[in-house]
């Protein structure tokens, strides 16, 4: 079988189209920033896994060497102490939360279940818990743990009429006075709806209970106002590019009397009396636990320094014309080989990443990665996703991205690869 054209298909539909974007693109210098070592690579994953920094590596390289071998243990009194609440610092006005009111520290889901057993705590005597059948299911297993643990009560799931839009409307009407916390994904994991945040803060506000949202997929890439909302959290590894199995962040109103269900020497008010009477620190220090992954959490500030220096509203409007410009390509050459498109089709209700529907969609993947050179990823039970991180994807990996999927289907390049799916999709 003769080998897959890679494109960039200049006599195709579009392609002048995406050359005129690309020329007029504000970020398009951003894209020599990443480390990209294949330039046949079109790399569609990074609503999973960000590309790595070029600046990360000098940062790490520095820290490694500097910190770390020459300075030893010195560095915790230089730096690297307070470098969960530095760093939540410098996300803060990424995702529009005030300085002072986020930390990373511990992953998502811990993350998580700190803040929502802290929430059902301020609700006692209410029993319910509010989310949606699209929210991340990692999600939904801490919050049956936290209400178990914080006493008993019911995590109620709503369903979406679709599978693709986030059901708002059935959300609202589930609010009572029985309802003490409603969390949700503020851009869903497989479709890549957006929730109105304000929206459903408001309407869970009338009846007096918390919201708590999860900014995994829009930290970096979507603009929020966290003023008025309760409790968030979200990883730094997405549109963030934080590196794999960076620390996640928590976002916590400075109004909130929220305890931190585990209590550690870090969240201690005066760490270093090694006390051994637990009083919690005043302010957001009190939602770390244990000793801070340093190397891990020093990736993140080059790599969120390059988001703040990009600006989220610049980001955000290039994420629109990318997404509009993938769901445009897809219907028109995509769609007669089968594929539906399976997220929002009104910008607004959309993040940075467009899933399509294919009866095959498994074995498509593993020949889009394989011959194709196109990375995306794969969701239960027929959705690839195509995650557009405005940094380093340009209008031409979009464009050349669908021709090569199309001339995948259109040479049965398929049928050699096995239904049974990998460990990882």
């Amino acid at each position: 079988m003769a080998e897959l054209g890679m494109g960039p298909f200049p006599d195709s539909a579009g392609f002048a189209e995406a050359q005129a974007h690309d020329a007029a693109d504000a970020l398009a210098e951003f894209r020599s920033r990443f480390i990209s070592d294949d330039p046949e690579l079109i790399y569609l994953d990074g609503n999973s896994l960000g590309r790595l920094p070029a600046a990360t590596s000098d940062h790490l390289e520095e820290v490694i060497a500097q910190e770390w071998g020459s300075r030893l243990i010195g560095s915790w009194g230089e730096g690297w102490w307070t470098l969960g609440r530095d760093t939540g610092d410098l996300l803060a006005p990424l995702i529009g939360a005030e300085p002072g009111s986020v930390v990373v520290a511990d992953s998502t889901t811990v993350c998580l279940f700190k803040l929502a057993w802290g929430a059902l705590r301020l609700r006692p005597g209410r029993t319910r818990v509010i989310t949606d059948d699209l929210n991340f299911p990692t999600d939904l297993y801490v919050l049956e743990a936290a209400t178990e643990a914080a006493g008993g009560g019911d995590v109620e799931v709503i369903q979406s009429h679709d599978g693709i839009n986030g059901p708002v409307e059935a959300v609202e009407a589930a609010l009572d006075a029985d309802v003490a916390l409603v969390t949700l994904s503020h851009v869903v994991f497989k479709s890549g709806y957006l929730y109105d945040m304000r929206r459903i803060t408001e309407a869970a506000h009338e009846v007096g209970a918390m919201v708590l949202w999860d900014l995994s997929h829009s930290a970096g890439v979507v603009p929020t106002d966290l003023s008025g909302v309760d409790l968030a959290v979200g990883c730094t590894y997405k549109y963030l590019n934080g590196g794999p199995g960076a620390p996640a962040f928590m976002y916590v109103n400075p109004e909130l009397p929220l305890e931190n269900p585990l209590a550690g020497w870090w969240g201690h008010r005066r760490p270093f009396d090694f006390d051994l009477e637990y009083r919690p620190a005043a302010d957001i220090a009190r939602f770390q636990t244990g000793t801070m992954p340093i190397l891990s959490l020093a990736a993140i500030t080059p790599a969120a320094q390059i988001v703040a220096e990009a600006g989220i509203g610049r980001i955000r409007a290039k994420s629109v014309a990318l997404t509009d410009y993938l769901i445009e390509l897809a219907d028109e050459v995509l769609s007669p080989l089968g594929f539906t498109i399976a997220s929002p089709r009104e910008a607004a209700r959309r993040g940075s990443h467009v899933s399509l529907r294919h009866p095959d969609a498994w074995r498509v993947v593993q020949a889009m990665i394989d011959e194709g050179r196109v990375v995306p990823d794969f969701r239960e039970p027929d959705n690839i996703r195509l995650g557009l991180a405005p940094l380093y994807v340009s209008f031409a990996d979009v464009h050349n991205a669908v021709h090569r999927i199309a001339g995948l289907m259109r040479e049965d390049r398929l049928s050699k690869y096995r239904r049974q799916r990998s460990t990882v999709t």
